[in-house]
């Protein structure tokens, strides 16, 4: 059984990407704003088949939040999302059909399915609204995104959770189960500028991974958190983590806290997900660069 991929494509999903084709067999992707605009996402992504050689069906999703807002981290990664040191992927172009039918399609012949979400929830709460009858078919959505403690985007709110709130808030009331790998463990697994130079891997690749890690040394900090490749290695070897049940809320009102995940561990009765409670970040950091090394 393979899995299903959804993401608005940046630097650090790109790599993320590649580990999960090396760990899973994965069935198809869907595209989301995010990082950037759709239209950009989508380039990256057909640049990314292109240079990659990936066969992966890739499904183009929403341009907007539920409530039709555009939120974009083009602010902290570049007009294209990726951040590089002056390569670029190839210019391509490709046809992306439409994700919810394809995404509603691949769930119809799944059971216990696997959803790796990369970015904002928007896919996956229009799949919900729209086909409920196949919520049942759905194991688990390994989520990079929300914040234990403080954020990113705000100091309240992580990125994904900030660009559609009301997505998050679709999926926990209709009981989608979850597993939030927050800003926190992510935090936990950086590079640094000797991981660049040690990692055996393409031009290409040790280029934007070297612009992956100037968004932190632009600000001066010597250490840039991997994001959502941690949330692959859960999947791919789940004995480096300890998840934990909680009770997952999101606040969508708060002028200074919008998009705020509130985690609460104190009654496990209430547990509506699950968070990363503990890895081992020295591993889950070899794993994720060792799938770059994977394209010498």
């Amino acid at each position: 059984m393979g899995i299903w991929i959804d993401t608005d494509m940046g630097g650090d999903d790109l790599f993320a990407i590649l580990l999960a084709m090396r760990a899973k067999d994965v069935d198809g992707i869907s595209l989301s704003f995010g990082n950037a605009p759709l239209p950009q996402v989508r380039a990256n992504a057909a640049g990314a088949a292109e240079a990659f050689g990936w066969r992966v069906p890739v499904h183009s999703g929403a341009d907007r939040s539920i409530l039709g807002t555009v939120t974009t981290a083009q602010y902290a990664l570049g007009s294209t999302g990726i951040p590089t040191r002056g390569a670029r992927l190839p210019a391509a172009q490709a046809d992306h059909g439409d994700a919810l039918p394809a995404l509603a399609d691949w769930l119809a012949d799944e059971t216990e399915a696997e959803i790796l979400a990369l970015g904002p929830l928007t896919n996956l709460a229009i799949l919900v609204l729209a086909r409920p009858d196949l919520l049942h078919r759905i194991g688990r959505v390994t989520w990079m995104g929300g914040a234990i403690g403080r954020g990113n985007h705000t100091a309240s709110a992580e990125f994904n959770a900030a660009a559609d709130p009301e997505a998050i808030a679709i999926l926990l009331a209709r009981n989608v189960p979850i597993t939030m790998v927050d800003l926190e463990a992510c935090r936990r697994v950086e590079i640094v500028e000797a991981d660049v130079a040690a990692t055996n891997c393409t031009p290409l690749l040790r280029d934007l991974l070297g612009g992956y890690l100037d968004i932190a040394l632009s600000r001066g900090r010597p250490a840039m958190a991997l994001y959502d490749p941690v949330a692959v290695a859960l999947l791919a070897a789940p004995e480096l983590f300890t998840t934990t049940p909680a009770e997952v809320t999101v606040e969508l009102a708060g002028a200074l806290t919008r998009g705020r995940t509130i985690v609460d561990q104190r009654a496990p009765q209430r547990a509506n997900a699950r968070i990363v409670q503990d890895l081992d970040a020295a591993a889950v950091k070899a794993l994720c660069l060792s799938a770059l090394e994977d394209h010498p």
